[in-house]
């Protein structure tokens, strides 16, 4: 699982690479992002090999697990999740 710092303040984009999972051809036609309580999900995009999300909040001191599940147009679809760890930590000014 890949960890990341976050300052409360900041609203930054994170983004998972499935490049090296998905088949030749195949793409992401789906992606849903998930947030622990407390990080809010600003936007989300893909294209047709990552997906990234913008996130906001947090609490300093506080770790939170952010998920993106997949679905590809593969046939039959295949679907995976891949986690993220943000690490909020408040930043001097």
């Amino acid at each position: 699982m890949k960890k990341f710092d976050k300052d409360p303040s900041a609203v930054l984009d994170y983004t998972v690479d499935w490049s090296n999972w998905l088949d030749t051809a195949e793409t992401i036609t789906s992606s849903t992002w998930t947030a622990d309580t407390g990080l809010t999900i600003v936007s989300s995009s893909r294209t047709t090999n990552k997906s990234t999300v913008y996130l906001s909040g947090g609490t300093g001191g506080e770790n939170y697990l952010v998920s993106n599940t997949i679905v590809t147009s593969a046939t039959p679809t295949r679907t995976d999740r891949r986690t993220i760890k943000i690490a909020v930590k408040t930043r001097p000014a």
